[in-house]
């Protein structure tokens, strides 16, 4: 297996459905070189939480029904890691949080049950920021009470961003094949970039929300994340029912948004990035997308009265968990390390949000609902575009418990708060810290966004290999 444990890092999903067709690679080889990177690596990086102790007796499963001719298809086999804030039996479900560590879930979530009905290998539980990163305006991404911190597989001490930021490192470091990753305002993305992978954030509502913890039901959804497109379409294909698409990019239209606040290094990525796309056949258009403060604003009025209700619908499910948000924002308060590193400002705010019957409310979501929408279709109608490039993230910074995180790159927020698809992809690095791009597409046209990034992601070529390096 050593073999195959040097070529986790560019293996496909479709090149290992041929050794498992062929008899040349089993589910369970698979599985287990997986569980030995994980057991290698993971003390360094920190992002899996919890392994799946019938991992290995899926994956034999897999093996009985593939020699029986009954294969359940291309996720059957496949290793698989979920973001610790999806319900799945046998793995916590905690959201980082040791409030939820009482009991772990009765049941799984809808989109576990299609991975598990895919045949799928769920191999455990990846790590994240603690309750997604909405417990304090000073937190720091990758760190939760109940998995610790999660570290950048390029360089250690740099911090993965969030809030799926175990899916990211994991996928980055080779310890499964796909994660799940979840987003309500670039928690896929941003790690994505972060840790050089491919994480789609999809359009909103495409993939089922129950047994998910929440922040806003309005703009939350679960992710693949993984090393190509391809593995992602394919990941898309079998939990949203359509077909991965291919694309010429001769012709194609990009509008390039230079987000303000970014990085000179990021900079210079996305012009590389846009020279060679130039160079393929593509046409440029250079955008900027309107009522970005307004949006904001409204934003985060509406996510704050969102929080609680859907938290404690959710909490109701999860016995021995708190049943308010008052309940939990106590718990945390007298709990040795829940609040060691950074407060719960935003949870103590959240308690006495507006209700959703308030006026204000309604009027907050309806404006941030629309100028995201308005400031995506109206520049993409305007200049006739296939789609929008913007850059991810910035360098990857040192995390730093008593600064908190860094000013991140804010690009995801049209895409997230419109319910538009939005994919990253590798473009280029900083010394050994990858950038990524966003790739914004029409809302609901999934399968055409991800066949634009496979083209995209074939010119660029810009992935790297993680070298878990202490430090620059």
């Amino acid at each position: 297996m050593a073999d195959l444990d040097a070529e986790l890092d560019r293996v496909t999903i479709p090149e290992l459905r041929e050794r498992l067709a062929a008899g040349t690679l089993s589910a369970t080889e698979l599985t287990e070189t997986y569980r030995e990177r994980i057991r290698r690596h993971d003390p360094d990086v920190g992002a899996v939480l919890a392994l799946d102790p019938t991992a290995l007796a899926q994956a034999q499963a897999s093996d009985r029904r593939r020699a029986a001719g009954r294969s359940r298809g291309p996720l059957d086999g496949i290793p698989v890691l979920i973001k610790d804030n999806i319900d799945a039996v046998g793995l916590p479900g905690t959201a980082g949080s040791r409030a939820l560590l009482a009991e772990s879930p009765g049941a799984d979530a809808p989109l576990v049950r299609l991975l598990r009905q895919a045949g799928a290998v769920l191999l455990g539980s990846a790590n994240l920021s603690e309750w997604a990163n909405f417990r304090s305006e000073h937190s720091t991404s990758g760190w939760s009470a109940v998995g610790g911190q999660t570290r950048n597989p390029h360089v250690l001490d740099r911090n993965p961003s969030g809030s799926s930021s175990g899916s990211a490192a994991a996928v980055a470091a080779a310890f499964a094949q796909l994660a799940l990753g979840t987003e309500t305002d670039g928690s896929i993305t941003s790690p994505a970039g972060a840790c050089g992978v491919v994480g789609l954030k999809p359009t909103h509502d495409l993939l089922p929300g129950a047994g998910i913890v929440p922040i806003s039901p309005e703009q939350d959804t679960a992710g693949p994340m993984s090393r190509t497109v391809i593995d992602t379409a394919i990941a898309m294909g079998v939990l949203a029912g359509f077909e991965p698409e291919t694309a010429e990019l001769p012709g194609t239209r990009i509008g390039v948004w230079r987000v303000a606040g970014s990085d000179p290094e990021t900079d210079r990525v996305v012009e590389e990035c846009v020279t060679a796309l130039a160079a393929s056949g593509v046409t440029i258009v250079e955008v900027n997308l309107p009522y970005q403060a307004e949006l904001a604003a409204a934003e985060w009025a509406a996510m704050t009265s969102e929080f609680r209700p859907a938290l404690e619908r959710y909490l109701r499910t999860r016995p021995g968990a708190p049943r308010t948000l008052a309940e939990l924002v106590a718990f945390n308060s007298t709990d040795p390390i829940e609040l060691s590193l950074f407060g719960q400002d935003i949870f103590d705010r959240a308690v006495t949000a507006p209700p959703l019957s308030d006026p204000g409310y309604r009027a907050s979501r309806r404006a941030a609902t629309d100028l995201a929408r308005r400031s995506l279709d109206e520049t993409s109608a305007a200049h006739e575009l296939d789609l929008i490039l913007t850059p991810s993230n910035i360098p990857a910074w040192r995390t730093n418990y008593g600064a908190g995180d860094k000013d991140v790159l804010s690009s995801s927020s049209p895409a997230a708060v419109s319910g538009h698809p939005n994919v990253s992809i590798p473009a280029g690095s900083a010394g050994p810290l990858p950038i990524g791009v966003s790739l914004i597409g029409r809302h609901g046209a999934d399968a055409r966004l991800l066949g634009l990034a496979g083209a995209i992601e074939a010119v660029l070529r810009a992935r790297r290999a993680p070298t878990f390096q202490a430090t620059i």
